[in-house]
């Protein structure tokens, strides 16, 4: 595939979808999707290596250059639905996906609700949400009206140069991640500001979730996948941090694991080469196994 990518907008029912794609119709259709708070360009470093494929890798709402959602607009199965549309606007009745982090969460729920649409789907770094049981949801509701009312009143902060804003990310993002590949994801997410720069990314994002799914509901998300599906576990991920999730990720027989060393963000760091080599293994397999793909 070219280094090369190209701008894409979906004009959707409710609002305008950005992307970036890489290469040409006729390859397998794969649909990417980034992490939280991340954009289209967490791809750049391993779409140039990847083969065979035709990859149109999305801003989810309210990320980079993508439209924000009302109030309350977010959930996983709202940007599943977002997914869903896109697809519905490329014609692709079934498609493959490739997600990292939140990207990886929405494509185990896509692929365990949708197992007729998807060909199969590679995740990184990412497989199961944040849960919470039953009993815990009036709290978990009242924190988020509680945030709510005051997301109004928080201004984002302005950067006098990009660097700095770089330089921001690198520091204060809940996993570590290198310069040069913060500079992918940041150059995409700024917008002019009083003469400097600040985040294009909605602030409701950093809400806290008005409801989480149970244990068991994230399980049998996961266990009810038939399709191909691999993930890239990173050694010094973000999943270690939750050894009880790690536990869990174990005893799903349907996924086929590869863990790597890294950090949470891999496939833009030192080892983006190794991860495109895992994927383009894949996406073959699924290439050669569906006559259907287009």
């Amino acid at each position: 595939m070219t280094a090369t990518s190209r701008e894409v907008r979906f004009s959707l029912s409710s609002l305008e979808v950005a992307g970036k794609v890489w290469g040409e119709p006729g390859g397998l259709p794969v649909i990417g999707l980034h992490g939280w708070l991340d954009n289209a360009a967490t791809f750049d470093h391993i779409a140039p290596s990847l083969e065979g494929i035709h990859l149109v890798a999305l801003d989810l709402p309210g990320h980079g250059l993508s439209d924000h959602l009302p109030m309350a607009g977010y959930s996983l199965w709202q940007q599943a639905s977002t997914v869903l549309q896109v697809a519905e606007d490329l014609g692709w009745e079934r498609f493959a996906l490739l997600g990292h982090s939140m990207g990886a969460i929405i494509s185990g729920i896509l692929t365990g609700s949708l197992p007729e649409r998807i060909i199969g789907a590679a995740m990184i770094d990412g497989l199961m949400p944040f849960t919470s049981e039953a009993d815990d949801a009036p709290k978990q509701m009242a924190r988020f009206f509680k945030s709510s009312l005051a997301v109004g009143n928080k201004r984002k902060p302005v950067y006098d140069s990009v660097e700095k804003a770089i330089s921001a990310r690198v520091r204060g993002g809940t996993t570590s991640i290198t310069s040069d590949a913060a500079s992918c994801l940041v150059e995409r997410g700024l917008m002019p500001d009083h003469g400097g720069w600040t985040w294009r990314t909605d602030p409701q994002l950093m809400l806290p979730s008005p409801l989480r799914f149970t244990n068991r509901h994230a399980d049998s998300f996961i266990e009810s996948i038939t399709s191909p599906t691999m993930l890239v576990l990173a050694n010094q991920g973000v999943m270690h941090k939750h050894p009880q999730v790690l536990d869990r990720i174990e005893r799903f027989k349907n996924i086929q694991l590869h863990k790597m060393d890294g950090g949470h963000h891999l496939h833009l760091e030192a080892e983006a080469p190794a991860v495109a080599g895992l994927l383009n293994d894949f996406y073959a397999s699924l290439s050669t196994t569906d006559s259907s793909a287009s």
